[in-house]
């Protein structure tokens, strides 16, 4: 593994920034995008009635499997068309999932966002950037920087609507730990299922850039990943 440090942007973990710019206690949160519910879990944990939703069965049914750890629950849906009554929620996240989106439901996903929170209420949109080594690691499989970039642009016409306000735009750099290759082999496979022919294909060039790209961390793999975050008011 490589050694390798970037002093670009501040790092911080995806929970602590979320923390600290979303209130959580007694309030309804919605997950969009939810995947197999880690984050529903970390929301309930700290005080949020907490909702994920997720256009794959199988993510769901996987989030479902899962020991509740308070107030949770899942739903299959897509984001385009959410199944909750018009302000049903006091703040919506769309956490590395706006870009999985196709394009061009981008838009609606935001729309329908903007619909089942509050007035007052927060969307919160944490978004990988298409740079750093995470990023880098992940491009025999795919490279994300057109859908990146795509998701940014949705957000930007969104947010000069009439419907949000941007409050704020934080960048930083996560930390990702994996235990080995298989973890992070999984983990590109369980965002995207049609990876996974890909994954298979270019296994060994996939490893090669997974081990090239790592930073050593107790005998682990870390990898930082820039991420910006957009934090927007519901009018």
């Amino acid at each position: 593994m490589t050694e390798q440090t970037s002093q670009i942007f501040p790092r911080r973990t995806n929970i602590d920034v979320l923390v600290e710019n979303l209130p959580l206690e007694g309030r309804k949160v919605l997950d969009i995008g939810c995947g197999s519910g880690a984050m529903v879990r970390a929301l309930a944990k700290r005080g949020a009635t907490a909702m994920g939703v997720d256009p794959s069965e199988g993510e769901v049914t996987a989030a479902r499997s899962e020991a509740a750890v308070a107030d949770e629950g899942y739903e299959v849906s897509g984001a385009e068309a959410l199944p909750f009554q018009d302000d049903s929620f006091d703040a919506a996240i769309f956490f590395n999932s706006l870009h999985h989106i196709p394009a061009e439901l981008m838009a609606d996903g935001l729309e329908e966002a903007a619909r089942v929170v509050k007035p007052k209420g927060l969307i919160y949109v944490a978004e990988p950037l298409a740079q750093g080594p995470h990023f880098q690691a992940m491009l025999p499989v795919e490279d994300e920087t057109v859908v990146r970039a795509q998701a940014y642009d949705a957000l930007r016409t969104f947010t000069g609507g009439k419907h949000c306000q941007e409050l704020s735009e934080i960048v930083y750099e996560a930390p990702i730990l994996y235990p080995d290759f298989q973890a992070f082999r999984d983990r590109i496979v369980a965002a995207d299922a049609e990876r996974a022919e890909r994954v298979e294909q270019v296994e060994p060039e996939l490893k090669a850039a997974f081990e090239g790209y790592a930073e050593s961390q107790d005998g682990k793999y870390l990898f930082a990943q820039p991420m910006r975050i957009n934090l927007l008011q519901v009018n």
